[in-house]
């Protein structure tokens, strides 16, 4: 072969250890005009040409991390509180722990009536604004009749999923509404997520604190036992198995939940199930921490009681009962009294009240690091958690979420060789959200992506620079309906019931 006929790539990457979903290897991997081109085993590139070269000698080469439920430039929802990260800072801390596509919410108010309205509005908060890739699910909290016609425009518009709650009175919707929703998703083929808290009983059982003085920060979880979010979720269960349309029961939190979920999963149902990093690693403690301090780590639902609930959760990862990991990355600055966490400390409630904690924690950088250097799942069931079944379930499978030479977008996350790195902990100094603090402080981690890439340009390199990556660099991506969902069910009647 001539000088002159060796290909020439954009980057290659040499020696790796590539994973996917289904395989792993040791390849070469060649990217051209932001696709992955070639993959060959290592060594065969090693005389090709390309503008760069990155030797991944003993280091995981993965598919980039999907990160499909992030909260971002949201407003005031939930009284005062409000969402710290814009889509600048929050894709930028996301680029930094090797995500490299997020799928955001345009949350609908109770006062709109309009969804594509909605869409606009947060399609001009990311324009141009961006690090790395997204889209949008739509929050819906008022199913007018205007807003379900539109769901067909949300569809070609690139939107196929949405999400509803079954708690909070700014967002809740009752059992009947959810109906018209799942059924108007059914026939547009939208995925439904759904927030399974009872808010009612939730409701209930904060009138009982309060009536005891009971507020610390702690209270936030006693106020929502592991019973109210298995009601809902078999209840949100039973709603999808009446219109028989796809559901996904988001940031599971309690092993009775998963239960109900496996058991729906087990008779055939299409339910699918996301937990997060707070339920492996946070716990019921880290609510009950001196004065204040607790309120860093409240969300919704609560870190549970300890290690058995953890090793519970663990185990639905492996067994296939959750079909992805997200971080639900929903942060506030903890020292703001205006619009973070201390907003509920007023001079009625000079300590605080737990009903007014902004719920949500930051974790949008930290959740392929914390997963990863846990090293509890093999490194298939990793991508297949972390960015293959994302993609998959909101229908940016093979773009995303995958290896596949002349279809998939050149998105690479490049991890450290194993005993690389001597355990660190993890510092919010050193990540790059709009928040003061991470509930992860302290805690020792194994690994961190050393490079991301998006769409073949290198735009995390934790050893020359950190982000390289620029602002406006991030595209957002349309999507189809999922790919692992019945994409063409039989029409529905009321007369089969």
């Amino acid at each position: 072969m001539t000088v002159s006929e060796i290909p020439f790539y954009d980057c290659i990457v040499l020696n790796g250890t590539v994973v996917t979903a289904a395989d792993i290897g040791r390849y070469d991997l060649a990217i051209k005009d932001g696709k992955i081109m070639l993959l060959a085993p290592a060594g065969h590139l090693a005389r090709t040409s390309a503008t760069r070269v990155i030797d991944a000698e003993g280091a995981y080469v993965m598919p980039g991390g999907i990160d499909a439920h992030v909260h971002l430039a949201e407003p005031p929802l939930f009284g005062k509180g409000r969402t710290a990260d814009d889509y600048t800072t929050g894709t930028r801390s996301a680029v930094a722990g090797g995500t490299t596509t997020i799928v955001s919410f345009a949350p609908q108010e109770k006062s709109e009536s309009s969804l594509l309205d909605v869409l606009n509005t947060t399609a001009e908060k990311a324009a141009d604004q961006a690090y790395c890739d997204y889209s949008f699910h739509l929050l819906i909290s008022n199913p007018t009749a205007q807003a379900l016609d539109e769901f067909t425009a949300l569809r070609e518009r690139g939107i196929s999923s949405i999400k509803i709650y079954m708690t909070y009175e700014a967002l809740q919707l009752r059992d009947n509404q959810i109906l018209d929703v799942l059924l108007r998703a059914r026939e547009t083929g939208i995925t439904t997520m759904i927030h399974a808290e009872n808010g009612d009983v939730l409701s209930w059982m904060t009138k009982q604190l309060e009536d005891r003085k009971l507020l610390a920060p702690k209270y936030h979880a006693t106020s929502r036992p592991q019973i109210l979010e298995s009601e809902a979720t078999n209840r949100a269960i039973a709603l999808g198995e009446l219109i028989d349309t796809p559901i996904l029961i988001v940031h599971v939190s309690s092993p009775s939940a998963a239960q109900v979920i496996r058991q729906a999963q087990t008779k055939g149902l299409p339910v699918y199930a996301e937990t997060c990093p707070q339920y492996l690693f946070l716990t019921r403690d880290d609510l009950d921490k001196p004065g204040f301090e607790g309120a860093k780590c409240v969300c919704s639902p609560p870190p549970r009681q300890g290690p058995e609930d953890h090793e519970a959760i663990w185990a639905g990862l492996k067994n296939g009962t959750f079909t992805i990991l997200s971080s639900d990355h929903c942060p506030f600055i903890y020292d703001d009294a205006e619009s973070g966490k201390k907003a509920a400390i007023t001079p009625e409630f000079p300590e605080g009240h737990f009903k007014y904690i902004p719920n949500g924690c930051p974790g949008v950088e930290t959740r392929l690091a914390l997963t990863m250097s846990a090293d509890r799942l093999t490194p298939q069931k990793f991508v297949e958690l972390t960015s293959a079944n994302p993609a998959k379930l909101y229908g940016l499978y093979p773009r995303k979420g995958a290896l596949i030479p002349g279809l998939s977008d050149a998105d690479l996350v490049i991890w450290y060789p194993s005993d690389t790195l001597e355990p660190f902990p993890i510092t919010n100094s050193a990540l790059h959200h709009n928040v003061d603090y991470t509930p992860y402080e302290a805690r020792m981690i194994s690994q961190w992506p050393r490079y991301t890439l998006i769409r073949g340009e290198v735009v995390w390199d934790r050893d020359n620079g950190g982000v390289v990556g620029r602002k406006g660099y991030g595209q957002f991506i349309k999507r189809d309906r999922s790919s692992l969902t019945n994409s063409n069910p039989s029409p529905w009647t009321v007369e089969s019931f």
